[in-house]
């Protein structure tokens, strides 16, 4: 086989370079192509350009195949801890018990917050949207540690950030939620793990304080393990062209959280459990909803079923459909709407309609059911999704700096109006 494609314009022929990456995915390399032929190429939304080369993580969406750094997902879900794939996504091995242990010391001396954060969110609504404070606070982290806005800073202070920001994010999630809910702030408990100390400050009152359920602790620390990272995703994609015009890492997290906020990438499990109210409000049928599914004139849509990447199946389902049935086994929880899930779930599995058309029950189905079962508002569900992803947006953005990745700036095919003479205003 070549090591280059010929391509032929205007009785010219170029010479494109096949790059091949270890798992023996092929791209062409066309970054002289403009230089060399005035020719761009134009593809709408990126579906099938490659930004960069990544060694972070590994995605068939045929095979149904996920690894982080060549570790399968089925084999990190089931053995690691969500403070260990951080470490294996940031840093590209897993931790020793040494290393492990140093990196949780690191943690809990940052977890706390300055206090003036406080002041910030009371400048907030208490029914502001949970990401758009998020989004504000991590932004925010450029005024208290200004020197990570230096680009030329050491290994060792940008470590010190990454640090600090997988420390902190928690915590002022769980402020957040609080002060949405009128209550006093939690401060994190040295005592305690990662997921666990979280818990503790989003639920525990001065009333009564919150005991975690080791079940429920799993399903959390699966649910961010599974979304640790996914690839080039928009909310990915955001993260680095953003850190490589050299923004500071607070900045470049912030841009990845307001991407994920959107309806289209981190609200999917949001739009799960709003369409099992949906279904429970209109009587609760799932056959009939079922039925308007597999209808084509009709416009409603079985949300957190198949996967726009994943052909085949979700792998990440499949881990938590067990942590899913543990929670509802152990918890006994009696709500109208998990079962209408549960439904929706049997169905999906059997009915041939779904089965053909390979409609299984996808990552956003099952954390959706998972954080409602647990008592996670749904305006929360992108929150928990941006704690989850934070390591593998740090590791993107560090992967890109260390590679001195030129600034992002796409390009396009202009389609507006050509040259014409400006009207003065008393003449249009």
């Amino acid at each position: 086989m070549s090591d280059y494609a010929e391509l032929n314009l205007d009785g010219n022929s170029y010479q494109l370079p096949i790059i091949e990456g270890t798992e023996h995915e092929k791209g062409l390399d066309i970054s002289k192509l403009r230089a060399s032929s005035g020719y761009i190429t134009v593809d709408t939304g990126f579906k099938n350009t490659g930004s960069t080369k990544s060694s972070i993580t590994f995605l068939d969406g045929e095979k149904g195949i996920l690894r982080y750094r060549g570790y399968p997902i089925e084999q990190i879900a089931e053995k690691s801890s969500f403070l260990e794939v951080a470490y294996l996504l940031i840093y590209g091995q897993l931790p020793s018990q040494v290393e492990l242990d140093q990196f949780m010391s690191s943690i809990k001396e940052e977890w706390l917050v300055h206090e003036d954060i406080k002041t910030i969110l009371t400048g907030f609504p208490a029914d502001a949207h949970p990401m758009g404070v998020l989004s504000s606070l991590v932004t925010a982290q450029t005024a208290f540690y200004p020197e990570s806005l230096d680009p030329y800073r050491s290994v060792e202070k940008v470590n010190r950030t990454i640090i600090r920001l997988i420390a902190k994010m928690p915590t002022m999630v769980a402020w957040a939620y609080t002060r949405s809910k009128g209550r006093m702030s939690n401060y994190p408990n040295n005592e305690l793990g990662y997921v666990e100390n979280f818990l503790k400050m989003m639920f525990s009152t001065r009333a009564q304080e919150y005991e975690v359920d080791p079940i429920i602790k799993d399903a959390m620390d699966k649910i961010f393990i599974l979304h640790a990272d996914h690839e080039q995703n928009c909310s990915t994609s955001t993260v680095r062209i953003v850190g490589s015009s050299h923004a500071s890492l607070y900045a470049s997290i912030a841009a990845g959280v307001n991407a994920l906020w959107g309806p289209l990438h981190g609200g999917a499990n949001q739009k799960v459990i709003e369409m099992l109210n949906h279904i429970e409000e209109n009587g609760g049928d799932v056959q009939k909803f079922i039925a308007k599914a597999k209808d084509p004139d009709d416009t409603f849509r079985l949300m957190g079923f198949g996967h726009r990447v994943y052909k085949n199946f979700d792998p990440r389902a499949t881990i938590l459909k067990k942590s899913a049935d543990q929670i509802f086994e152990k918890l006994n929880i009696d709500d109208p709407m998990l079962e209408i899930a549960k439904h929706l779930e049997d169905v999906a599995l059997e009915d041939e309609y779904f089965v053909k058309r390979k409609l299984y029950p996808n990552v956003d189905f099952y954390s959706g059911i998972i954080m409602k079962a647990i008592g996670i508002p749904i305006e929360m569900f992108p929150v928990m999704f941006s704690i989850g992803r934070l390591p593998g947006w740090i590791a993107q953005w560090k992967e890109m700096r260390e590679h001195q990745e030129p600034i992002g700036r796409p390009r396009q095919i202009y389609v507006g109006a050509t040259e014409r003479d400006y009207v003065p205003l008393d003449k249009r």
